[in-house]
């Protein structure tokens, strides 16, 4: 029987309890049978890999490798992971460096398999950190399965706090935020902003997205998340504008399906 997470609700409710059970939550899903094989296998055979030819032909290897990015739906796209990975970092024309999704810039570079780059699949220590991220992934998957809201938030812990460490400049860690599907839903819906905002101009979005994050924390910028108390209140706004829309789209449906009943025995 696979690890089921205990929530004990939705919104900020439930991630209370998942903020006070995360560790000993995380370390039960860790010593699962399956993820120990996993863990077990990736160790024992990432030493092997000298090429992303050698990484995309082991289905069982890349599932960690992409799990620990949460790239795992590209499990099939094996062409274009090989292209992200042959090409490496260092060239401004690799093709991670292109895509607005920077969790491929990341996964490209942690493996070092691009020209001119340093194969980092024999390194112990750095093996061992990926087989960690695929855990601490798949358990905000797991969670996922129950509630995505609380999902992302987990996902935004680390990925937010990264981020506003990188070295890049302040609209380019905007770009980058604004690029990866999960820290965009967060943000957006944190700030109260449509999901339809993506279609409009990209520096036009990035002065929204500016302006309503100056107004709930004081700031616009990406650095200040490198304080847990200003990720907590992100997430919070998150927590409580999702739970909110979640109920406004129940009730909705309810109504619907009132009035189709009631037509129906008119």
């Amino acid at each position: 029987m696979s690890f089921q997470p205990v929530l004990v609700s939705n919104g900020i409710a439930g991630w209370r309890f998942l903020q006070r059970t995360y560790d000993s939550q995380l370390q039960s899903f860790s010593k699962s049978a399956a993820r120990n094989r996993e863990a077990d296998y990736f160790t024992d055979k990432i030493g092997t890999v000298k090429s992303a030819e050698d990484l995309v032909s082991d289905r069982r290897l890349l599932q960690v490798a992409l799990g620990a990015f949460g790239l795992q739906d590209d499990i099939n796209n094996t062409y274009f992971v090989r292209k992200i990975l042959e090409d490496g970092t260092t060239s401004p024309d690799a093709l991670a460096n292109k895509l607005s999704d920077k969790r491929y810039r990341e996964f490209s570079k942690a493996f070092g398999l691009g020209p001119g780059e340093i194969r980092t699949t024999g390194l112990v220590t750095f093996m061992e950190d990926i087989v960690a991220r695929h855990e601490a992934a798949g358990f905000e998957t797991a969670i996922g399965t129950q509630d995505e809201s609380l999902r992302i938030a987990l996902y935004a812990q680390h990925e937010l706090k990264a981020l506003a460490e990188d070295r890049s400049g302040e609209n380019a860690k905007w770009f980058s935020l604004m690029g990866v599907p999960p820290l965009r839903q967060m943000m957006e819906t944190a700030l109260g902003l449509p999901s339809g905002l993506g279609r409009i101009d990209i520096d036009q979005q990035l002065e929204i997205f500016k302006d309503k994050l100056q107004e709930l924390t004081g700031s616009d910028s990406i650095s200040q998340f490198t304080d847990p108390e200003t990720v907590e209140k992100i997430t919070i706004a998150y927590l409580a504008r999702a739970q909110i829309n979640s109920q406004v789209i129940g009730t909705s449906a309810a109504q619907n399906a009132l009035t189709l009943l009631g037509a129906a025995f008119r």
